[in-house]
């Protein structure tokens, strides 16, 4: 892929998006969130990727939206500063959606300090991996006298709880690797040296069944706080009629048959 801000290669199965803006901490403008949605749609189509990482160039993961860009928004007239900015939420929810939704494993690997919409991207992927002691998360837009508008208000809470969500998304404050492992922002910690191949490494081993079983899996998965049980039950039933059907399961089913007789 030939991009600017977003890089892309695949490494036997494992698609490495790189966030490619070390100059400004990896801060996410109009151009960088475009090219996300393109690599984001290309990986969704590509079958012979099975997981994807995410993850920094330079010392930052992500420092959220473009200061710069914050302040030609509101240059904009006084009758078109709302609509601007509603046209361009749409375009942040669209990206950060692609990503939550992406029918395969996703992982960041948190390489250094992320910031409001960088904590969100990060929160939007599947798992979290943190380099120690170099990763942070600051989901600090109350002092930018904004709301997290990049999933923060539901990804944060379904992570660390209601009230802790709350705490620190109104004080705004700065949470180091550590803590961040001991509230459950971060699954796992690793050292800056080798952060990227153990999520490339934990990426392969979520990716050793069903292509097919995983993305239904995380479809349902990924609504269940939202839906009663036989919601769910029923979405299961849906799902597990197609797995049935995979050539996946025929060749598992045969392969543990064969495997069987073999014994007897």
């Amino acid at each position: 892929m030939t991009s600017t801000y977003i890089e892309l290669r695949v490494d036997d199965g494992v698609g490495i998006l790189t966030l490619n803006r070390p100059d400004v901490r990896n801060a996410i403008n109009d151009d960088m969130r475009a090219e996300l949605m393109d690599a984001l749609d290309q990986l969704g189509r590509d079958n012979a990727v099975r997981a994807v990482v995410l993850t920094g160039n330079g010392k930052a993961f992500c420092a959220g939206g473009d200061i710069r860009a914050m302040q030609q928004r509101m240059q904009a007239p006084a009758g078109e500063v709302a609509f601007n900015g509603w046209s361009r939420q749409q375009r942040t929810h669209h990206a950060l959606t692609a990503l939550h939704t992406l029918a395969k494993p996703t992982i960041a690997a948190v390489n250094g300090a992320s910031t409001g919409l960088g904590t969100d991207l990060a929160m939007a992927c599947d798992f979290v991996i943190a380099s120690e002691p170099h990763a942070s998360f600051a989901w600090n837009y109350v002092l930018r006298g904004l709301i997290p508008d990049g999933g923060g208000m539901y990804f944060l809470p379904r992570r660390v709880g209601l009230v802790k969500a709350k705490e620190l998304i109104f004080t705004g404050r700065t949470v180091r690797a550590p803590e961040a492992r001991e509230l459950g922002i971060a699954d796992r910690l690793s050292a800056p040296e080798s952060l990227l191949a153990d999520a490339v490494a934990w990426a392969r081993e979520l990716t050793v069944g069903s292509r097919t079983a995983l993305a239904l899996g995380k479809t349902i998965l990924n609504q269940s706080f939202e839906l009663q049980s036989e919601q769910v039950f029923g979405m299961g039933s849906q799902a597990q009629a197609i797995c049935y059907s995979s050539q996946e399961h025929r060749e598992a089913v045969n392969a543990f048959l064969d495997k069987s007789a073999k014994k007897e």
